[in-house]
Parts: C-alpha cells; structure tokens; sequence
C-alpha cells in the first residue's frame, strides 16, 4: 500500500474517531434539555452573579436571598433561591458554600458552588 493511501485511511479514520465522539458529547449532554440554565441569556446570567456576589457578602451562614430575571428583557420567567450554607476559614482564604435552586418553565434544578476569596479578594469559584 503506498504511503498516501494509508495516510488518507489514517486521516480518515481519526476523523471518523473524533466526529463520533463529539456526536457522543452531544448526545450526553441531552439531560440538559429544559433545564433553567438552558433558558438564561447574559443578561440573566450577569443579574444572577450580582445576587451571588450579593449573598457572599452580606448574608450569614443559613441566610438566603431570591433573585428574579426581572427587567432582563427575557420572556422566560427565571427565578433563584441563593443560600448560604456553610463558611470555613483556612488562614486568610475564606470560603463559602453556596445552595442554590434556579427555576423556569416548571423545572428545577440545584447547584452547589463553592467560593474563596484570599484576604479582601474577590470572590472566586472553586473547581470541583
């Protein structure tokens, strides 16, 4: 077989491989399908990090607050209970762990961040 032949099988072959696995990825991720999150635009999305940056701040361990997606100028109606369950200390990092339930269209869904801050920094996401 000469040597271009088998390098059109091999270039082939890796784009079969990889078109099936992004087929895969998408396939997987159909749960996400009318999830709230999937109705937020970054109008909603800029609002709702406001009102996380907000409970971070000011709210005690236990305390909650609501966030609506009200004047955003999106027609689905989004809203969010923002919690704050629990905040440890490490030195000078800060942490808090956030409950949140976002709801739209009749779903629910909950989500569970994590946010650090060194000293009197901003307020950062933690990878789980």
């Amino acid at each position: 077989m000469s040597m271009r032949i088998r390098l059109l099988l091999n270039v082939t072959g890796a784009g079969m491989l990889l078109g099936g696995a992004i087929g895969v990825q998408a396939a997987n991720l159909g749960f996400l399908n009318d999830t709230p999150i999937t109705y937020m635009r970054q109008r909603d999305v800029d609002s709702v990090k406001k009102a996380v940056s907000s409970a971070l701040d000011e709210q005690k361990d236990g305390g909650s607050i609501t966030w609506d997606n009200e004047g955003t100028g999106n027609s689905a109606k989004i809203d969010a209970t923002i919690t704050v369950a629990r905040t440890t200390t490490d030195g000078g990092r800060t942490c808090r762990d956030l409950g949140v339930v976002l709801n739209a269209k009749g779903q629910s869904m909950n989500l569970r961040p994590q946010f650090c801050k060194q000293g009197s920094g901003a307020w950062q996401l933690q990878k789980k």
